[in-house]
């Protein structure tokens, strides 16, 4: 039966809601498991017949965006290969039911809380030397820290303690996260998998170690020179934590865009003579985001970030036709 849009459905064509809860001899309820699996998880035979025509229709669309500079191509056929991989690309493991996932998935939550736990009350252990160490940037300005309010150093020793503690604690929880995800993933996504994690945590502590040696001292000593010679600096150490921390976590995170431009050209959405005629917009957008993400609002520092991005995403760029070239020989072989 047809049904058009904006009728009601009828009775018939609507799907009906199995009984999840059942009553035993004494009279107890229990979960039927096996009626919400398949509540949640029809058999494709249950399945109406329009869904699958959509799906052959957005498999046989190809939209072609005209850009100047060349033709900017959205294959939704390589977006449709991500959502639904062919058979022959899924993994031979064994099948594990809703259930197993949801208590998998709690173990791992607890393990990573767990780990991040401890390695924030590490760190809060040697909060004071921790907290030394970031003041190290304008240590010989002259620059003197204060606490405006009674608690503020406390607290202080508290948020950086925390992210301390995190980012010692990221390898284990992202290692939780990996091994959650692994199983879901295609033969062909694996083979990257390992590279594509690397390369993202070099990159994010080569921003931190960036931020902290280059973009700090920089933005740091620029506003102590700007107010010399007319107020004494006299800062807050809340204030100066909060910028000194947002600054070298965005700046870590930046740094993840080669990442970006790897995942995207292995499964195929942009390849690499798309990004390079995109160079323009790169420029004006990395300019835009430097400014958003660098607390302090002086064009050099701003200029300290945007230029790092712009090389990164040229150097993402020529890793993706790298790969293209690789993969083309390989072809050919």
């Amino acid at each position: 039966m047809d049904h058009r849009p904006g009728t009601p459905l009828q009775p018939q064509q609507q799907q009906q809601v199995p009984p999840l809860l059942s009553r035993d001899d004494d009279g107890n309820f229990e979960v039927d498991r096996s009626a919400i699996e398949n509540f949640l998880r029809p058999p494709a035979e249950e399945l109406p017949e329009d869904i699958e025509r959509a799906s052959s229709t957005v498999r046989r669309v190809h939209d072609t965006i005209n850009r100047e500079g060349g033709n900017f191509e959205v294959d939704r056929s390589a977006i449709e290969n991500v959502l639904r991989p062919p058979a022959e690309e899924l993994p031979e493991d064994i099948e594990m039911p809703i259930w197993d996932h949801l208590e998998e998935l709690r173990e791992r939550v607890l393990v990573a809380l767990l780990a991040a736990g401890i390695a924030i009350g590490g760190c809060f252990c040697f909060s004071k030397e921790l907290v030394l160490f970031l003041e190290a940037p304008v240590a010989d300005a002259g620059v003197r820290f204060l606490q405006l309010s009674p608690g503020e150093f406390f607290f202080t020793t508290f948020k950086v303690a925390g992210y301390s503690g995190l980012l010692l604690s990221a390898p284990t929880v992202l290692y939780e996260i990996i091994a959650y995800v692994v199983p879901g993933l295609t033969k062909a996504e694996r083979k990257f998998l390992a590279p594509i994690v690397f390369g993202s945590s070099i990159l994010f502590y080569i921003g931190l170690l960036f931020s902290y040696e280059i973009l700090t001292p920089a933005a740091l000593n620029f506003f102590v020179s700007y107010a010399e010679g007319a107020v004494e600096s006299l800062w807050s150490i809340d204030q100066y934590f909060q910028f000194v921390l947002v600054l070298m976590l965005s700046t870590g995170l930046s740094f993840q865009v080669p990442i970006i431009q790897i995942m995207l050209g292995q499964l195929g959405i942009v390849n690499s003579t798309q990004m390079f005629s995109l160079w323009r917009y790169v420029v004006v957008g990395s300019t835009v985001v430097a400014a958003v993400l660098t607390p302090s609002t002086d064009p050099f520092t701003q200029a300290l970030l945007a230029i790092p991005l712009v090389g990164l995403y040229m150097g993402g760029a020529g890793v993706v036709r790298f790969i293209e070239q690789g993969k083309a020989k390989a072809a050919t072989a």
